[in-house]
């Protein structure tokens, strides 16, 4: 397989990345065969992940123009992925001009592109960094440059939570970068779950020995575990509900019944 010029020589291509996987959901171009083969055995079993991503990231749009007209001009997005249309700079600098964004991530393509995208936007930058070391991510220098944390951030959390296993502690993680926020700062967050998915669990479940077999577990939460992340957040109306309920630019009976599968919320502190 020859190595494409935007693949960073330290990643092994012939192995799945789920940052390329997601990038595959999304129609991009940044990802490889054995990525696409990944991807096509969860959609077996889950034909509508596709949709499911598609949800996220309209969603993601939608918070991040809610966060800055309610006068958010910072954000913090961990987990960001491979930069595709509409990321966070690009509707958060579009609504307020001179918003600062620092985007997270510890898979090298995701950081490699991020690099790419950002040349020239001096309001944005990227840290290879991980959530489960949230201390690294508040300490980078780029954070320290661009954000300031006596001032309100938006952190995003979109669909990087149900990849973090009980055992590397999710809470205490979301827990210390709430500390950390000032008054009025709010958290942005998907999360997959069984309930909403149009299939029964045991089908579902198949895509996600998928994930489980790639050595990147996916964590399916309940409803209620998933708003135990928004502990010491006032939970933005309509609450956590599913992705195209919350705020919906068109009508959500118009969505496809896989785009309903797992929540949505933002919660901002007091």
């Amino acid at each position: 397989m020859e190595r494409p010029a935007w693949a960073p020589r330290s990643i092994d291509i012939s192995l799945p990345s789920v940052a390329r996987i997601y990038d595959y959901y999304l129609g991009g171009s940044h990802n490889f065969e054995v990525d696409r083969e990944a991807a096509r055995r969860a959609m077996e079993f889950m034909p509508g992940l596709p949709k499911i991503m598609q949800a996220n990231r309209a969603f993601m749009r939608r918070a991040v123009a809610y966060a800055a007209g309610q006068g958010i001009s910072q954000f913090l997005d961990i987990g960001s992925g491979i930069p595709t249309f509409g990321n966070v700079h690009e509707v958060a600098q579009s609504a307020s001009p001179g918003a600062r964004v620092v985007y997270v991530d510890h898979d090298p393509v995701a950081v490699a592109h991020s690099h790419a995208v950002l040349r020239g936007n001096e309001h944005a930058d990227v840290v290879a960094a991980d959530l489960r070391k949230p201390q690294d991510i508040l300490a980078s220098p780029q954070v320290e440059r661009l954000l300031d944390l006596k001032q309100p951030v938006a952190v995003l959390l979109v669909a990087i939570l149900h990849f973090v296993e009980d055992t590397d502690d999710p809470y205490g993680a979301v827990a210390r970068l709430g500390e950390a926020l000032a008054p009025g700062s709010m958290l942005v967050l998907t999360h997959a779950s069984y309930e909403g998915i149009p299939l029964p669990p045991e089908r579902a479940g198949g895509a996600v020995d998928v994930y489980k077999d790639l050595r990147n577990p996916l964590i399916m939460r309940s409803r209620e575990e998933i708003a135990r992340f928004f502990e010491g957040y006032d939970m933005v109306e309509p609450g956590l509900v599913p992705m195209p309920v919350w705020r919906p630019d068109t009508a959500p009976e118009d969505e496809d019944p896989y785009a309903f599968s797992g929540f949505a919320g933002v919660g901002r502190t007091a």
